[in-house]
C-alpha cells in the first residue's frame, strides 16, 4: 500500500515537471509572435527604444495606412491565398492518388520507379531552379500565377506520405471486395478510400500550405511586378528603400497579415494533423 502510494506521488511529481517544461516551452513559441503583435502597434523609433516597448501602442492604423500605401496589400494578399490554397489542393489530389497506386497497385518496375522518386528528394531544389525557369518562360507563364501553381502540384515527399500512410491504414481487401462489387477504380479511390485518409489529408495540407505560403525565393524570381507578387516578396521590398530605411512598424504590421492565415489553416486542420503524425508515427 505504502509503495503504492510512494509511485503514484512520483508520478505526480514527474506530471508536475512535465507541465512546467511544457508551458516554459510553449512561452518560448509564443513570445516572438507577441513581440510581433506588439510591435505593429508602435512607430519605428519606438521600437528600437531601449528598453522596448512591452505593451500595445496606439499606431497600428497608421502603420497600416502606410503599408496600404506602399505595396499592394490586398492584391499580394490574395495572390498568396490563390496560390497556397490551389497548389494545396492540387497536392492532395495527385499525391494521395500517386501514393495509393504505389501502395496498392503491382506495376512493372514498380521497387525501381519508388526507389527514383525517394532519390528526387536527396536533390537540393535550388538545383531545379534553373531547368524549371527555363522550362516556365517556354510555355510563357513568367509572371503568370500559373508559374507557382504548377510546379508545386506534386511532391515526392508527398508521395511517399501518402503511401506510408495507405500502407499501415487501408485494408487491401476492401479493394477486391469493390472490384467484386464491380466497383469502378476511381470510385474506390474516392467513395472507400479518401475518407479513411482524412488524417493524412490534413498534415499534409498544413505543411503544403505552410511551404507554399511561405516560399519566398522561387515567387522572387518568376513574378517581375508589384500586383503579382506574394506576400513574403512584397513585404521584402519594405526593407528595399535605401533611402527611408526600414520602417519595423509597418513592416510588423504586415507580418502580422502574413502570419494570420497560417494561424488560422492550422487551427482548423489541428485535430487532422496530430492524428495524421501520430498514425504515422504508431504504425509507420
Amino acid at each position: 500500500m505504502k509503495r503504492a502510494i510512494v509511485i503514484g506521488k512520483k508520478e505526480k511529481v514527474s506530471r508536475i515537471i512535465l507541465y512546467i517544461v511544457l508551458v516554459i516551452l510553449a512561452l518560448i513559441f509564443v513570445i516572438p509572435f507577441y513581440w510581433m503583435a506588439i510591435q505593429s502597434t508602435h512607430t519605428s523609433k519606438s521600437i528600437l527604444r531601449i528598453p522596448p516597448p512591452l505593451l500595445p501602442g496606439d499606431n497600428f492604423l497608421l502603420n497600416y495606412r502606410s503599408l496600404v500605401q506602399t505595396i499592394p496589400l490586398w492584391r499580394n494578399f490574395m495572390n498568396s491565398v490563390l496560390i497556397a490554397s490551389s497548389t494545396t489542393m492540387l497536392t492532395l489530389f495527385f499525391c494521395s492518388m500517386g501514393g495509393f497506386a504505389f501502395a496498392m497497385y503491382d506495376f512493372p518496375a514498380k521497387k525501381w520507379l519508388f526507389g527514383l522518386l525517394l532519390f528526387t528528394m536527396m536533390i537540393p531544389w535550388i538545383a531545379s531552379l534553373i531547368p524549371w525557369f527555363v522550362i516556365i518562360a517556354r510555355f510563357g507563364w513568367i509572371n503568370r500565377y500559373e508559374a507557382l501553381i504548377f510546379p508545386g502540384a506534386v511532391s515526392a515527399f508527398g508521395i511517399f506520405w501518402m503511401r506510408q500512410y495507405i500502407l499501415a491504414n487501408c485494408p487491401k481487401d476492401f479493394l477486391d471486395a469493390a472490384r467484386i462489387d464491380g466497383c469502378p477504380e476511381f470510385s474506390i479511390f474516392f467513395r472507400i478510400y479518401a475518407p479513411i485518409l482524412l488524417p493524412a489529408y490534413g498534415a499534409l495540407g498544413i505543411l503544403s500550405f505552410m511551404n507554399n505560403w511561405n516560399s519566398f525565393f522561387y515567387p522572387l524570381i518568376v513574378m517581375q511586378s508589384k500586383e503579382m507578387f506574394t506576400l513574403p516578396v512584397a513585404l521584402n521590398y519594405l526593407t528595399a528603400d535605401p533611402y527611408k530605411g526600414t520602417d519595423f512598424g509597418v513592416l510588423m504590421n504586415g507580418s502580422v497579415m502574413a502570419v494570420a492565415p497560417m494561424m488560422i489553416v492550422f487551427w482548423i486542420a489541428s485535430r487532422q494533423f496530430i492524428s495524421g503524425l501520430t498514425v504515422g508515427a504508431l504504425k509507420g
